[in-house]
């Protein structure tokens, strides 16, 4: 048995936004991040990630990036969504090719484990369907399914998606959070606020360090550094109190990594944490 976690940080797409969508701190306009009226220079062009965990007690995936309908036509994917996001999925970026790559197949993964269920980290979804467990939160689900044009529920059609309860604990901004293994090892932490029901993933060591994957929290680590919440909230106040958290463990001294689903300064690489 290994005496280890691995983490594999992949690039799963690229999309691109106006830059009020991940720092909506930047500017005056509240409409900034859906790009209406707004010039071309104000486009940036971030990675979409996703994460393979190799642990002991089984192989975990987190989030999905892009569908391949995206190499053939943004708007089959996205629909009128294409105003805010455009997506790119080069050769050899998507989901089940960065697994082959690792020498897995979808059928692998005992968990994939869905931060939230807006577009660029659900679009893969069809390509892992066939892993043994795929994961969101309650409260993500309920919502997606009853708003298709924040949400594209075509998604994950198909797709045996099953749920899991926060419940009551001492990690995270709201004391909520769903214990994967049952160890503590793997725990997505209630973080709301960019949508209702987002997770972030923690993975902890047996000697108290740990990685946070913070999903879409802040979309860069100058987000927390500069407490910049996303363009698109649900609750301003809630995505507030979740970008601190997120501030704070990445400031502590057991922190060995937070990272954000689309900082641009964040390559792929993979990161091992001890037991």
């Amino acid at each position: 048995m290994t005496n280890s976690i691995k983490i594999h940080v992949m690039h799963t797409g690229l999309v691109r936004v106006d830059k009020g969508l991940p720092f909506h701190g930047l500017f005056r306009n509240p409409l900034a991040f859906t790009g209406i009226l707004r010039s071309a220079k104000n486009k940036v062009t971030l990675p979409v990630s996703s994460y393979l965990i190799e642990h002991p007690n089984g192989l975990i995936l987190v989030d999905t990036g892009w569908s391949k309908t995206i190499r053939q036509s943004n708007w089959r994917e996205l629909g009128p969504q294409v105003q805010i996001n455009t997506g790119y999925l080069p050769a050899g970026w998507a989901v089940d090719e960065r697994l082959a790559k690792l020498g897995y197949q979808p059928s692998d993964l005992d968990y994939v484990l869905m931060s939230h269920l807006h577009c660029d980290h659900a679009s893969g979804m069809s390509l892992i369907k066939d892993a043994k467990n795929i994961l969101v939160s309650e409260e993500e689900w309920k919502i997606a399914n009853k708003l298709p044009l924040v949400y594209l529920p075509h998604e994950w059609k198909g797709v045996d998606v099953q749920t899991y309860q926060f419940k009551d604990s001492n990690i995270g901004p709201f004391h909520r959070s769903f214990d994967v293994f049952g160890d503590g090892s793997v725990l997505q932490v209630y973080t709301p606020g960019h949508a209702s029901g987002m997770a972030s993933t923690l993975i902890r060591g047996a000697d108290g360090k740990y990685v946070l994957l913070a999903a879409d929290v802040g979309y860069a680590n100058t987000s927390w550094e500069s407490m910049l919440t996303p363009g698109i909230c649900t609750n301003r106040n809630f995505a507030i109190q979740s970008l601190g958290w997120v501030r704070e463990m990445a400031h502590s001294s057991a922190n060995l990594e937070t990272l954000a689903n689309h900082d641009t300064k964040t390559d792929q690489h993979v990161i091992t944490i001890p037991l």
